[in-house]
């Protein structure tokens, strides 16, 4: 039986943390098991979730950082988690609520079903599928795909989306110390080094919805870090090539 391993990172997420895992279980069952990523959030997120783990021992699993240095930084410490622990599809997911747990199963299949080695739960694949975002917000994210992929090519409508799904052979074949991006410009390049892999893409629609509880960690740095982003990776991959091959 396959091994599934939704990764969920988290900062001062107390409000959100002890209610997404047990809706997680609540609708999957034994189907995936979850991993939280606390960066030492403050507000105590780690100590419910270690509490937590009493009840399901054998599912639920802390990844405990000293301290928070991004994103990207989070995702790669549970990847290196999930492999070493020889988990086969992984799973990238927010802690707020804006990604339904109801749409894991539907991105499980994807990649179960060999239709795709990574999926993307995309906002913007049919229409524009996001709920209780300010239009400057919903604008600002939209372009910035568009953005992406003018430059990049890679056919890809939500290419900042966080919500996805991999094989275990992608995250094999990248080398995360060459992963530039602690922001949420990692997601953009993780997208682009499987793209570049050859690896196929599927997207899925979704709806997002805007966070009811808790903050966002979205900064102005955060944001400019994508929009040049874009251009560093270009030039890696450009005159560092083999950083964008497969290994096997």
């Amino acid at each position: 039986m396959e091994k599934n391993l939704v990764i969920i990172p988290t900062y001062n997420e107390a409000e959100n943390v002890i209610k997404m895992i047990e809706k997680v279980f609540s609708i999957h069952g034994k189907n995936f098991d979850i991993l939280i990523v606390d960066d030492s959030s403050p507000d105590g997120t780690s100590d419910l979730v270690k509490k937590l783990i009493i009840k399901y021992p054998s599912q639920l699993y802390l990844l405990e950082r000293d301290k928070k240095i991004g994103l990207g930084a989070a995702y790669i410490s549970g990847f290196n988690w999930g492999l070493e622990n020889k988990y086969d599809y992984f799973f990238q997911m927010d802690c707020d609520f804006s990604h339904d747990p109801n749409d894991l199963k539907r991105l499980h299949n994807v990649i179960f079903n060999n239709e795709a080695d990574m999926v993307v739960g995309s906002r913007y694949i049919s229409g524009v599928n996001v709920v209780n975002w300010p239009m400057s917000r919903v604008l600002l994210s939209y372009f910035a795909s568009k953005y992406v992929r003018f430059f990049t090519r890679i056919k890809i409508a939500d290419s900042t989306a966080g919500f996805n799904g991999y094989k275990r052979e992608i995250l094999e074949n990248i080398d995360f110390r060459k992963i530039k991006f602690m922001g949420y410009a990692f997601q953009i390049e993780m997208k682009y080094r499987s793209w570049k892999m050859n690896f196929k893409i599927k997207e899925i629609p979704i709806i997002f919805r805007d966070r009811e509880l808790g903050n966002s960690k979205i900064s102005n740095k955060i944001i400019w870090e994508g929009v040049f982003g874009v251009f560093r990776l270009l030039f890696r991959n450009m005159f560092f090539s083999n950083e964008f091959k497969r290994k096997n």
